[in-house]
C-alpha cells in the first residue's frame, strides 16, 4: 500500500527533516516506487510537486528535501499502485477548489465497489479509486454546505460520517486539508507526534540523519507530524484508532471523532 505524511504547525515550518526519511520509503527502504507528491499551503496560497517516478531516485524529491519551503500545512504521499496505471494523473495528492479554497487529499488503501459512489460536481482526471473517492467526498460536502458553515462542528461531523462510509468499502487512511485545518482519518494505520518545548534530538529510522530541534525552534513553536509509520526511532508516536478522525490546526488537535462498535459517533472538542 501507499504511505502518508502530513504536518500542521503554528508557525511557518519546513518539513525537510521528515521528508528526508519519508522519500527513502519510495523505492529504497520501502516498496512504494509508483510515484510521489507533496503539497504546501503557504501565505494564503498553494503549491505542489508530483512525480510518477520513485521518490528515492527523484531529483525533484531531492530538491524538496534540501529546499526549506515553510508552511503551516503539508500533505505528502508515496504510491504503491493497486488501481490505475503509473502516471502523473494518478499521482497523489489531488486538489480541487471549493469555497474559494484549494482542497488537497491523499489516500492510503484500496476500496471495493468505489465506482458506485455517485459523483456530483467533481470528476476524476485519472482512474484511481483514491481520486474518485476524493471527488465524491468533496462533492458531498459541497452539496450539504453551499458555503462554509459559521461553526465548523456540523462540517466535521459530516466529514467523519463520509469517511466512515468509505471505510465500509475497504482500507481508507487519508489526509485532507483546506489550508486552515488538516484532517487525518484512520482506517487501519496512522500515527502522529507533536513536538513542542522542551525540544530535543530526533533520529530518522530510514536514513542516517538526526537533528537537534532546539537549534531551529522557539519556545512557542508547536509542530505536529502524521505518518503511516513512525519516521523516527527515538520519539513516542501515538497510533490512531480505526474510525478516528483528528482535526488539526496550528499543530494542535481541535476535535476528535470516533466510531463506537455499534456505529454511533462520539466526539471531543
Amino acid at each position: 500500500m501507499c504511505e502518508l505524511l502530513g504536518m500542521s504547525a503554528n508557525v511557518p515550518t519546513d518539513i525537510c527533516f521528515s521528508f528526508a526519511g519519508f522519500l527513502h520509503r519510495g523505492g529504497r527502504t520501502g516498496p512504494h516506487r509508483d510515484g510521489w507528491g507533496i503539497a504546501f499551503y503557504e501565505q494564503g496560497g498553494y503549491r505542489d510537486f508530483r512525480d510518477p517516478s520513485p521518490s528515492a531516485d527523484s531529483p525533484i524529491a531531492r530538491l524538496i528535501r534540501d529546499y526549506p519551503i515553510k508552511s503551516h500545512v503539508v500533505i505528502s504521499h508515496i504510491r504503491q499502485a493497486n488501481v490505475g496505471n503509473v502516471r502523473m494523473a494518478n499521482t497523489h495528492p489531488f486538489t480541487r477548489e471549493m469555497w474559494g479554497r484549494p482542497w488537497c487529499y491523499a489516500h492510503n488503501g484500496q476500496l471495493q465497489g468505489w465506482g458506485a459512489l455517485a459523483l456530483s460536481f467533481y470528476r476524476p482526471v485519472g482512474d484511481t479509486d483514491s481520486e474518485h473517492a476524493f471527488c465524491w467526498l468533496l462533492g458531498e460536502l459541497r452539496q450539504r454546505f453551499a458555503e462554509p458553515p459559521a461553526e465548523p462542528g456540523p462540517l466535521w461531523t459530516t466529514l467523519h460520517a463520509l469517511c466512515e462510509r468509505l471505510r465500509g468499502l475497504g482500507v481508507c487512511n487519508l489526509l485532507f486539508s483546506d489550508g486552515v485545518h488538516l484532517y487525518a482519518y484512520c482506517s487501519t494505520k496512522l500515527v502522529h507526534l507533536t513536538r513542542r518545548a522542551p525540544f530535543g534530538h530526533a533520529h530518522l529510522s530510514d536514513t542516517e540523519m538526526s537533528v537537534d530541534f532546539r537549534e531551529h525552534t522557539t519556545l512557542a513553536d508547536v509542530v505536529s507530524v502524521m505518518a503511516t509509520e513512525p519516521l523516527t526511532a527515538n520519539e513516542d508516536w501515538t497510533a490512531m484508532q480505526p474510525g478516528e478522525l483528528l482535526v488539526w490546526r496550528d499543530g494542535e488537535i481541535q476535535a476528535r471523532y470516533r466510531a463506537n462498535e455499534d456505529g454511533a459517533q462520539t466526539s471531543e472538542r
